[in-house]
C-alpha cells in the first residue's frame, strides 16, 4: 500500500540452480501455548528498542486472552474481524462474512463489473442470530485462527462459527439449547425438510437456494423474512445450492457431515500441503482456486477433483476437491546474484562506463530522505551497483560502495539513525519505526503494519549484498539482520517467538498482502507484486549470504508462489478466464488488486498512467525479473499497451525505463535507443543497472 511513488525499474531471469536440501517445515498458526513476552525472555535474542506506539489499535478488544501472550497477525484474512467495530466483510471463499451486533451475515455475493474495475456487491443473504440474546450489541471474540480459518464466538448467542476458507458450507455449532434465528434481505419464497428434520431447503425470491443440514432433528418454522427454530444443540451447517442440476444436491448432500474446524499449512521446498482438522462423518469436501487447482500435485492420490461442481468467485471458478490432506507443489526457480545466461562481452565497457557515473552519485551525508520505504530503496540501488560490478570484473568500485553501504545500513541497525529507526512493539509483535509510532501515515503506515515486506526486503537486500562483499561485517550484525527478515518470513513461534507467523504471506491466496492494521470495506490489498516478490527473493539472498539453508529454502519458494500468483491475478492476459472480458479488454495488469475487489487505479497514480501501473508491477530490476516476465507473447502485449501512455515530456523518465526495459526482452536494440536517451532514471535503479539488464538479453 503506496509503496510506489516515484521509481525503479525490473528484474532478470535466473538459470543458475539454486537447490536446496533441507525443507522448512510450517507451523500452525494457531498459537495459544507459548510463553508470555516478559523481559527476561527479551534478553535472549535482539530485539529492536521497545516501542510506545499511540496508534495501534487494541488486540485485545477482538482477541481472547489466550491469544494475547503471542505476536499477533496484522495483515491476515480475517484482519478486518480485529478491526474498529469489527463489523467489516471479509471474503471467506466462497461468500462474504459480516459479524455485527452478535449476528452473522453470509452472502454470495454478486459483481458490479466494468472495464476499470470489478467489485463485489455485499448483501446480508442470510443473517443468523440467538433468537433471545441479552446482550445483542456484544462484540464477537477471535478465539482461534490459524493459517486456513479462524473461529469466532458470539458469547451472548451460544453460537461458535468455523470460517475455514474454501469451504462450501458455513458451519457453526450451537450450544446450550438456544432457539436460534435465520433472517434475509430477500422475501422466502418456500421453506421444507426431509423427514428427518436435519435436512432443509431455503428458497428466496432472488432465485437463490439455500440448504440447512443439522447434526440432529431441528424444528423450523418461517415467516416472509425470518426463519426461527425451537431449542437446539448441536452442529449446523448452510451452504449455496450454486447449479439446481440434482447431482450438485447430491454432491452436498453426500459431504455435509464431514466438517473442517481448522486448517494448517506447511510449507516446504517448492511446496505446500494443506491440512484439515475434520470433525463429524464422512470425506471433506472443499473448493480450490485456480492457482490450486494448477499446483494440486499430479501425484497426489489422496484428492479428487470434481470439475463440475463449481462456485464463483472473484478469484476465478473454485472447484471441488474431495479430500482432508492437499498438496500444493510449483516449479522451482533459479535464485542468483548474477545474470545467468551472462552479459555480452561487447557491452561491459559501456556497462563499466556508467558504473562510474553512479558510484560517483553515492555520498552517505545527502541523503535527505528519513523514510524507511525511500531510504531501503536508495541503499538497494547501491548494492546492485556492487553486484554489477563484480559481474563486470571492476573491482575499482567496490571499496566505494562497500563503504557506503556501511555507512548507510549501520545507523538503522544500531539506532544511530535519529530522525527515524526501527523499533520493536510487543502488543501486536513486530517492527514499527520512529516515525511511525506515533502517525499512521508515516512512512506509508509501517508503524501500523503496512507494507512491512516492501520496506524491509529493501533493506533485507542491501544488507546480503554487504554480507556477500565483507562477511566479517555481516557476522557483526547478523542477529540484527535476522530480525529485519524474521519480521515477515518467520514460520512461527518456534522458530522465533517475537514475531507472527509469515506476516504478509497468505497460504490460502498464494501471494502477499501489504495493507497491515487498516479497515477496509474491501478486505486486504496489495498493489506491487514486484517488491512483495523482492521481499522473498532478498530473503534467499540473505540465506545465501549467511550460509543458512533454511532462509534460503524459504525465501526462494515464497518467492515461487508468489511470481505464481502475480501471472494469476495480476498479469491480464488476452486469453484470461478469471476476470470478465469488458475488464480484460481495457487493462493488462491490475493496479490495486484487493480481496474482494480489482482496481485498474493506483494508490498514486489514475488507471489512465499505463506506463505507471506497468513499471510498479516491475520494479527493482533484478535477475528475477526476467521469471516474473517469461512469456514473451504477454511482455508484447503488455508493453504495447503501457506505451500508449508514456508521457512525451521527460517530467517522468524514470517510469518510462520499466517499459522500455521489458520492451528488450523482445526488441533489444529499439529499448537500447530509448534507454540511452533518458535523461533521468528513477531513484530505485540506475543506469548501469538498465544496461546490466539490456546487455543480458539474449
Amino acid at each position: 500500500m503506496g509503496a510506489g511513488t516515484q521509481n525503479s525499474l525490473k528484474m532478470v531471469r535466473l538459470l543458475l540452480l539454486y537447490t536446496f536440501s533441507i525443507f522448512v517445515h510450517g507451523y500452525n498458526a494457531q498459537l495459544t501455548s507459548h510463553p508470555n513476552i516478559d523481559e527476561k525472555s527479551l534478553n535472549h535474542q535482539f530485539l529492536f528498542p521497545k516501542a510506545k506506539s499511540l496508534v495501534l489499535p487494541n488486540p485485545s478488544d477482538y482477541f481472547s486472552s489466550q491469544l494475547l501472550s503471542t505476536p499477533l497477525p496484522t495483515n491476515s484474512f480475517f484482519q478486518n474481524f480485529a478491526l474498529k467495530n469489527g463489523d467489516q466483510p471479509e471474503y471467506i471463499q466462497p461468500y462474504l462474512i459480516r459479524s455485527a451486533n452478535s449476528s452473522f451475515s453470509l452472502s454470495y455475493p454478486s459483481q458490479n463489473i466494468t472495464s476499470a474495475l470489478i467489485e463485489q456487491i455485499f448483501r446480508a443473504d442470510l443473517t443468523i442470530s440467538a433468537s433471545k440474546n441479552l446482550n445483542p450489541k456484544q462484540r464477537h471474540v477471535i478465539s482461534s485462527y490459524s493459517d486456513l480459518s479462524v473461529t469466532l464466538d458470539l458469547p451472548s448467542s451460544n453460537l461458535r462459527f468455523f470460517l475455514v476458507r474454501g469451504s462450501p458450507y458455513l458451519t457453526f455449532a450451537v450450544n446450550g439449547h438456544t432457539s436460534i434465528s435465520i433472517s434475509t434481505v430477500h422475501p422466502i419464497r418456500k421453506l421444507s425438510c426431509d423427514s428427518s428434520f436435519t435436512k432443509y431447503t431455503i428458497r428466496l425470491r432472488n432465485h437463490q437456494t439455500w440448504i440447512l443440514y443439522a447434526s440432529s432433528p431441528i424444528y423450523l418454522t418461517h415467516n416472509v423474512s425470518t426463519i426461527k427454530s425451537g431449542g437446539f444443540s448441536g452442529v449446523i451447517r448452510i451452504a449455496l445450492l450454486a447449479n439446481s442440476d440434482s447431482p450438485f444436491e447430491k454432491i452436498l448432500d453426500q459431504y455435509s457431515s464431514g466438517y473442517p474446524v481448522s486448517g494448517s499449512a506447511t510449507l516446504r521446498s517448492f511446496g505446500i500441503k494443506y491440512n484439515w482438522d475434520v470433525m463429524g462423518n464422512g470425506k471433506l469436501l472443499m473448493l480450490a482456486h485456480p492457482l490450486h487447482r494448477r499446483l494440486l500435485s499430479k501425484a497426489d492420490s489422496s484428492v479428487t477433483v470434481l470439475e463440475d461442481f463449481k462456485y464463483r468467485s472473484m478469484d476465478g471458478e473454485l472447484v471441488g476437491v474431495i479430500g482432508d490432506t492437499w498438496e500444493l507443489e510449483t516449479e522451482s526457480i533459479p535464485v542468483s546474484w548474477h545474470s545467468v545466461k551472462g552479459l555480452n562481452k561487447k557491452s561491459i565497457p559501456e556497462i563499466i562506463r556508467a558504473l562510474g557515473k553512479d558510484v560517483k552519485t553515492l555520498n552517505a551525508s545527502n541523503i535527505s530522505t528519513t523514510s524507511s520505504y525511500f531510504y531501503g530503496k536508495l541503499i538497494a540501488r547501491a548494492a546492485r551497483l556492487a553486484l554489477i560490478s563484480e559481474e563486470v570484473s571492476y573491482p575499482k568500485i567496490m571499496p566505494v560502495v562497500v563503504q557506503y553501504l556501511k555507512d548507510t545500513i549501520e545507523p538503522w541497525l544500531n539506532g544511530t539513525f535519529g530522525a527515524n529507526g526501527f523499533l520493536y512493539d510487543r502488543k501486536w509483535g513486530g517492527l514499527v519505526t520512529k516515525q511511525g509510532i506515533n502517525d499512521t501515515t508515516a512512512d506509508f503506515g509501517f508503524g501500523i503494519y503496512n507494507d512491512h515486506h516492501f520496506h524491509l526486503g529493501y533493506f533485507v537486500y542491501a544488507i546480503s549484498v554487504l554480507t556477500k562483499f565483507d562477511p566479517a561485517w555481516g557476522k557483526q550484525y547478523k542477529n540484527q539482520a535476522y530480525s529485519l527478515v524474521e519480521d515477515y518470513t518467520n514460520l512461527g513461534p518456534k522458530e522465533n517467538k517475537y514475531y507472527t507467523r509469515l506476516r504478509c504471506f497468505d497460504l490460502w491466496k498464494l501471494h502477499s498482502w501489504a495493507a497491515g492494521l487498516n479497515e477496509f470495506p474491501f478486505g486486504r490489498n496489495q498493489e506491487s507484486t514486484s517488491e512483495a516478490i523482492n521481499a522473498y527473493y532478498s530473503a534467499a539472498l540473505m540465506g545465501s549470504a549467511f550460509g543458512d539453508a533454511d532462509l534460503a529454502s524459504i525465501g526462494s519458494t515464497l518467492t515461487a508462489f508468489e511470481i505464481q500468483s502475480a501471472q494469476t491475478w495480476w498479469h491480464v492476459k488476452g486469453d484470461n478466464k478469471i476476470y470478465a472480458p469488458s475488464f480484460v479488454k481495457k487493462n493488462k495488469v491490475v493496479g490495486i488488486l484487493w480481496s474482494r475487489k480489482r482496481d485498474s487505479i493506483l494508490w498514486f497514480a489514475p488507471s489512465e498512467r499505463k506506463d505507471i501501473r506497468l513499471g510498479i508491477q516491475v520494479l527493482p530490476l533484478l535477475p528475477i525479473t526476467e521469471v516474473v516476465f517469461s512469456d514473451t507473447a504477454f511482455v508484447k502485449e503488455l508493453v504495447k499497451w503501457a506505451l500508449t501512455s508514456v508521457p512525451k515530456n521527460r517530467t517522468e523518465e524514470g517510469w518510462k525505463g520499466f517499459v522500455y526495459a521489458l520492451e528488450a526482452i523482445y526488441r533489444k536494440k529499439q529499448a537500447l535507443k530509448k534507454v540511452k536517451d533518458l535523461s533521468s532514471h528513477d531513484d530505485g535503479n540506475s543506469l548501469s543497472n538498465l544496461l546490466w539488464w539490456i546487455y543480458s538479453r539474449k
